[in-house]
């Protein structure tokens, strides 16, 4: 008999998330049903969860919370020919921390038969966010990429990505000289400390001064700004993050003067053609470098939907390095 109801994850009730009974959902006309077997945070969920919350002058509001997960499908709306029932895929939707995920069949990739559901479940956002920034770049192989706040999930994937897509040269940033050998594993072939090195002059001095053909920014804030100068005349610099602030004050002479392309990226969901245009190219040229493990999340702590609010103080404490998974029961 199948079930009717399930276990779901919702915030606005307080600090944390709140679990709760809900009713399995029906899948609508392009829409299909994901039995979830583990979800993916991201810094989304903890600014979701402080804005929400009624116990410290949030909306209170009340939300179904997550964005990332990876499981089998067991439902398929009208027109829906791919995914198939029981096939496994990982995907990106609002309101993932659920038993059941109700998710538009184009924003879903095939999970391939290598990989396990903790590790699917941290490879979605990933993957279309760092593929769709550089080609928003006009990456070709051969170039060389700087990537900046490379230790963040996102970016370590991002690092990951330009290597399997041919990258000739990845020079990736970290704050943190004790986080030098993680990007060098990685795969990043030049680590620029920015605690340490002036970020736009150490690219400069490995570019032959040059610049990087493309700068793919975490950061924000001065990073971005630096960015600017440690790209090549003709090359692009696409914002993806703000680790650090949304503000930035730029020389408008190192954007002019090198005839610099810049774009900014954020795939959210109220483009869903887009992003299932964007999910399908990144899963076309990547999926395969998943399979043969050149793409990997970085999984830092493992937990469950029982301990779901260790999870939220592991995503509050910024000390995770890499995913911070849920399974769920």
């Amino acid at each position: 008999m199948a079930e009717t109801t399930m276990t779901a994850l919702f915030g606005g009730t307080g600090p944390d998330w709140t679990a709760r009974q809900v009713p399995v959902p029906e899948p609508g006309p392009g829409q299909i049903v994901v039995r979830a077997r583990a979800t993916a945070l991201n810094n989304a969920d903890a600014s979701m969860l402080a804005d929400a919350d009624p116990t410290s002058g949030g909306t209170g509001k009340e939300y179904r919370a997550g964005y990332e997960f990876a499981g089998e499908v067991t439902a398929i709306g009208e027109g829906v020919d791919t995914p198939a029932v029981g096939e496994r895929v990982m995907g990106t939707t609002p309101g993932s921390f659920a038993q059941y995920v109700l998710a538009d069949h184009r924003h879903v990739l095939l999970v391939p038969e290598q990989l396990g559901y903790a590790e699917a479940c941290a490879l979605p956002t990933g993957l279309l966010t760092e593929h769709g920034a550089l080609m928003a770049a006009g990456f070709q192989a051969g170039q060389s990429v700087l990537i900046t706040g490379a230790t963040s999930s996102i970016g370590l994937i991002g690092v990951q990505i330009a290597k399997a897509l041919g990258a000739g040269h990845v020079i990736a940033t970290t704050r943190s000289a004790a986080k030098r050998s993680l990007l060098s594993r990685a795969g990043a072939d030049t680590v620029v400390v920015t605690g340490e090195q002036d970020l736009a002059q150490a690219v400069l001095d490995v570019t032959d001064g040059e610049g990087a053909d493309v700068a793919l920014d975490h950061v924000g804030g001065p990073a971005f700004a630096a960015c600017l100068r440690a790209t090549r005349t003709d090359g692009a610099v696409v914002n993806i993050g703000r680790l650090d602030t949304a503000e930035s004050t730029i020389d408008l002479d190192a954007l002019s003067y090198r005839h610099l392309r810049v774009a900014g990226v954020s795939f959210g969901f109220t483009r869903p053609a887009e992003l299932g245009h964007v999910i399908a190219a990144a899963g076309k040229h990547l999926l395969e470098a998943v399979a043969d493990e050149r793409v990997r999340p970085l999984i830092d702590t493992t937990l469950s939907f029982a301990t779901a609010a260790k999870a939220a103080e592991r995503l509050r404490s910024h000390e995770a390095h890499g995913k911070i998974i849920l399974t769920v029961p």
